[in-house]
């Protein structure tokens, strides 16, 4: 019996030593040892198949009852039960490619953990310190970033993990890096990032490995992974999807932008108001005590010329004609007397305007937001960059930011309580 069922064997798998069958997957049975049988069957016949651990292991998709494969292999005899079966090597759907079909698969399995949830996904950081990329450490995603964060936000620090971002070993090293870089503490929000490609090229980022080391990270995870157009398992289970990786760089610089915007903006008014208020003075200083100064002057010369025509009538013209340089010297003095007290009016009036327009200034100083700063205050922020005004804004246990004048610090609300007016 053996013999004939081993010749039997034998002379099968030289006849049908490689061939291609197409049919639907029945009774599919996975088995421990990594082995994986099924029925593969048409509407007029079946054939018992089974796929060993390593090819099993090298399959991009996951089979299952009702789908539609072309299988690859040879036929042989199981001799112990002396049942024919094909010896599956390779296997790919029938319509939809391989890896299209496992990004569906393994997306409707999260999906069905909860893993896609809103309410699972954390904010980022408003002001983060430093941030960790993943990504290949050459190439034109990592510059774009640099680029990007350096002028929207030169005080944030980028820790750049290299990484394969394709290939076999590409979702090892991604699943290390997010593990190490949690392990660091050296950085607040984490990156991973490549450029746009096929969907073999993004492959990594469809894996079920990167999906669950994303998931696992204690520290929010932003995807940026190709174009706007594409998505990855990774963008579904990362905390916030970016739809390029110069997007990224924009969406974690974007609370300390907008600071620094509005500080910017705050100050081109405030320089605007010291411009205007100083010009407004310097026509004061320039005008008014000009014109008070000429009115002046021609009162003290209408004067004098109506005390000299005074004079000259009492004493006669006799009196004039006998002794005019001592009248015309006494106008002098008198003349000069008045010049003297007119340049002491102007130097009161100068001191009178320069002294207003310092108090002035140092008013539109006090106005200033730095100066409150300066002068012991800080400005608190909530996770999302908000200005914290009051305590209905946090409850124990939220992260908030505090803005001092020469830098910040990041802190969690233990307690809050009312302050009676």
């Amino acid at each position: 019996m053996r013999e004939l069922v081993g010749q039997v064997r034998e002379q099968v798998e030289r006849e049908y030593g490689d061939v291609w069958v197409e049919g639907e997957i029945s009774n599919f049975r996975p088995a421990p040892s990594g082995h994986v049988y099924f029925t593969l069957k048409d509407a007029e016949a079946q054939l018992p198949v089974v796929i060993f651990r390593r090819q099993a292991m090298l399959l991009r998709f996951r089979p299952e009852d009702g789908l539609h494969v072309l299988v690859r292999g040879r036929v042989s005899v199981y001799e112990q039960r002396g049942q024919m079966q094909l010896v599956a090597e390779a296997m790919e759907p029938v319509g939809a490619g391989s890896l299209q079909l496992a990004f569906e698969q393994l997306k409707t399995r999260l999906k069905a953990e909860g893993l896609f949830d809103a309410e699972r996904k954390r904010p980022l950081p408003a002001f983060p310190r430093t941030v960790g990329i993943v990504t290949s450490p050459t190439g034109a995603v990592i510059r774009d970033f640099l680029n990007i964060v350096s002028r929207r936000h030169s005080g944030l620090s980028v820790l750049i993990y290299p990484v394969s971002v394709q290939g076999d070993a590409a979702p090892e090293e991604i699943e290390s890096a997010l593990e190490e870089l949690n392990a660091s503490g050296l950085v607040d929000v984490i990156v991973v990032a490549r450029g746009g490609g096929s969907l073999e090229d993004l492959a990594a980022f469809n894996s079920e490995r990167v999906a669950r080391a994303i998931v696992a990270s204690r520290l929010p995870v932003v995807s940026a992974i190709g174009h706007e157009t594409d998505f990855t398992i990774a963008d579904f289970v990362a905390d916030l999807r970016a739809p390029t990786p110069s997007a990224a760089a924009e969406l974690i610089t974007e609370a300390q932008h907008k600071i620094a915007e509005h500080l910017s903006e705050q100050s081109y008014r405030l320089e605007r108001a010291v411009r205007f208020q100083l010009l407004q003075a310097r026509q004061r200083l320039t005008q008014v005590p000009v014109n008070r100064a000429e009115g002046r002057m021609n009162t003290l010369l209408n004067q004098l010329g109506q005390r000299l025509d005074d004079l000259s009538f009492r004493q006669g013209a006799a009196v004039l004609r006998h002794n005019p340089r001592q009248e015309l010297g006494l106008a002098r003095e008198r003349l000069a007397a008045c010049r003297t007290r007119l340049d002491r009016s102007l130097e009161r009036t100068l001191h009178h305007s320069t002294a207003s327009l310092s108090a002035l200034d140092a008013r539109l100083r006090s106005l200033s937001p730095l100066a409150v700063l300066e002068r012991g205050y800080a400005l608190v922020l909530d996770a999302q960059g908000k200005l914290v005004r009051t305590t209905n804004q946090i409850a124990a246990g939220d992260q908030v930011t505090t803005r001092l004048s020469d830098g910040e610090f990041i802190s969690r609300v233990e307690s809050t309580r009312k302050i009676r007016k």
